[in-house]
C-alpha cells in the first residue's frame, strides 16, 4: 500500500477505530464519506495525492459566560463538528491552503513577522501559529506543507471555528514539524497568541484550550498565560439528554461595542479597589461597596460584577456536580447560569433593541418546548448568538421540529461532545 494512498486505507478500514471515536455510530458512515471528499478534493485542487488528516473541533461553552476575559474560570467542551484538513508536506518553505468556498492563501514560513495588511485573515492566522512554534524552536527551514480544508463548525454559531483552525494548523505543524512536542494547552496558547496578535482580536483563550484538549474540560484562568485544565468525564447520552445547539437567526451586525461595553463596565468595578480584573476583588469587599459602586460606575456595571461573581462560583459548583455524578445538580446549576446571564449580565438583547430581540424569543420558545425539564442558558458571548440546550433524548425529536418551525431549517443542531482535540486522523 503506498503511503499516500488516502483513499485506498479508508475504504480499507484502516482508519475505523479512530474514525468511529471522533464522530459515533451514527455519524460513521458520513464520516468516511467526508474523509473520501477531502481526499479528492485535495487531489483535484493540488493534482497529487495527500498524506495525511488532521482534524480539530468546534467547541461549546458549558459554565462560564463572559468570566474568561476577568481571568475566571469556564467549563467547556469539544464538539463532533469539526475542520478537517487533507495535507501534504511540499518541502518549498511556505503554507498553501485552500478552504472550500475561500480563496486560495500561502504565507512564507520564513516571513513571520505581523503583517497590518493581513488583519482578520486567514493569512495572518496561519503566519501567527507557525511563528508561535518557531518561538518554541520549531525550525521549518525548507519545509512546508500543502493543505485542503473542509468545515462543519458553522461560523457565527458560537462554537468557534476561527478557535478550531488555529488548532488545526497547530496540529499539523506540530505532528509533521515538531515531533509532537508541544501539548494542547502549547498548541492552544500560540492560537491564542495569533488570534491576539496577527489577527487582531482581543480574545482568551477558552476557544482554542476547549478545542485543542478535547473532552469536556474545567479551565482555570487566573493565571492566563497558564491556565489550570482539568478534564471532566460527561456522557450526556448515559445521563438520557442531547446539547442542542440554537441559532437565534438574529441579524449580525456588528456588536463589538456590546462586547467591548461588558468587559469595560467590569473593569470600572475591579478598578475602584485598584485591581485589573475582577477575579482579583473579593466579593465581600463588592458587596460592602455597592452604594459607592453604584454612584462611579453605574448600576449595569455593578450588576454584571454580580454575574461574575455568581457564574465563576457556579462553574466550580458544577464540576463538583459532576464529579459526584449529580447529573441533576448540574443541570440546575445551568439553568441558573442562564438565568445571570439574562438578569445581571444583560448580554442577551443589544441595547436600545425593542422591536428585534430574537435570541430572548429563542430562550422563550425553547423554555416552552422544554417543559420545565432539562436545562437552558445563552451560549457564547450572546446579544446576537446563540442559546444552549440540554434536551432528554426522548424529546429532541419534537424539540428540533418545533424550534425549527419558527426558525428555520438547520437553526436546532444537535451536537455530541468529542472526547479528542486537535488530532491526526490518518
Amino acid at each position: 500500500m503506498e503511503k499516500t494512498d488516502l483513499k485506498k486505507k479508508i475504504n480499507e478500514g484502516t482508519s475505523d477505530g479512530v474514525i468511529f471515536c471522533l464522530y459515533g455510530s451514527e455519524k460513521f458512515k458520513e464520516a468516511k464519506e467526508r474523509c473520501l471528499g477531502l481526499v479528492e478534493s485535495f487531489k483535484d485542487f493540488f493534482g497529487y495525492e495527500a498524506e495525511s488528516i488532521f482534524s480539530a473541533p468546534g467547541r461549546t461553552e458549558i459554565g462560564g459566560n463572559h468570566t474568561d476575559h476577568q481571568h475566571g474560570r469556564v467549563l467547556a467542551a469539544s464538539v463532533d463538528l469539526d475542520i478537517l484538513a487533507a495535507v501534504k508536506p511540499n518541502g518549498v518553505g511556505a503554507v498553501r491552503l485552500k478552504s472550500e468556498g475561500r480563496p486560495f492563501c500561502q504565507i512564507k514560513l520564513s516571513e513571520l513577522e505581523p503583517k497590518k495588511e493581513e488583519l482578520n485573515s486567514t493569512e495572518a492566522l496561519i503566519r501567527g501559529v507557525a511563528a508561535g512554534f518557531k518561538g518554541l524552536g520549531c525550525d521549518f527551514g525548507d519545509r512546508g506543507f500543502d493543505a485542503y480544508v473542509i468545515s462543519d463548525v458553522p461560523g457565527g454559531s458560537g462554537l468557534s471555528s476561527s478557535a478550531a483552525f488555529e488548532v488545526l494548523v497547530g496540529t499539523i505543524i506540530n505532528h509533521m514539524f515538531f515531533e509532537g512536542k508541544a501539548s494542547a494547552v502549547e498548541t492552544a496558547k500560540i492560537g491564542g497568541y495569533a488570534e491576539n496578535v496577527f489577527f487582531g482580536k482581543p480574545s482568551g483563550l477558552m476557544d482554542q484550550t476547549a478545542s485543542a484538549v478535547g473532552g469536556v474540560c474545567a479551565i482555570d484562568f487566573i493565571d492566563p498565560k497558564s491556565p489550570e485544565v482539568k478534564s471532566m468525564e460527561l456522557d450526556l447520552k448515559e445521563e438520557g439528554y442531547a446539547l442542542c445547539i440554537l441559532d437565534s437567526k438574529a441579524d449580525h451586525a456588528d456588536l463589538t461595542d456590546e462586547y467591548a461595553a461588558i468587559t469595560v463596565e467590569m473593569g470600572e468595578i475591579s478598578g475602584y479597589f485598584g485591581k485589573t480584573v475582577l477575579r482579583e476583588v473579593e466579593e465581600e469587599a463588592f458587596l460592602r461597596a455597592l452604594p459607592e459602586l453604584r454612584k462611579r460606575a453605574g448600576d449595569r456595571a455593578v450588576l454584571r460584577a454580580f454575574h461574575f461573581f455568581s457564574d465563576n462560583r457556579g462553574v466550580l459548583e458544577e464540576t463538583q456536580a459532576l464529579k459526584a455524578g449529580n447529573f441533576d445538580g448540574f443541570l440546575e446549576l445551568v439553568r441558573a447560569s442562564g438565568i445571570s446571564s439574562a438578569m445581571y449580565l444583560q448580554n442577551i438583547i443589544p441595547a436600545g433593541q425593542i422591536k428585534n430581540q430574537e435570541l430572548m424569543i429563542a430562550l422563550g420558545l425553547a423554555e416552552k418546548l422544554l417543559e420545565g425539564k432539562g436545562a437552558l442558558r445563552v451560549h457564547g458571548g450572546g446579544f446576537g448568538g446563540t442559546a444552549q440546550a440540554f434536551v432528554p433524548l426522548d424529546m429532541v425529536n419534537r424539540f428540533k421540529e418545533k424550534y425549527e418551525a419558527v426558525f428555520g431549517e438547520g437553526s436546532c443542531r444537535v451536537v455530541n461532545i468529542r472526547n479528542y482535540g486537535g488530532i491526526r486522523v490518518i
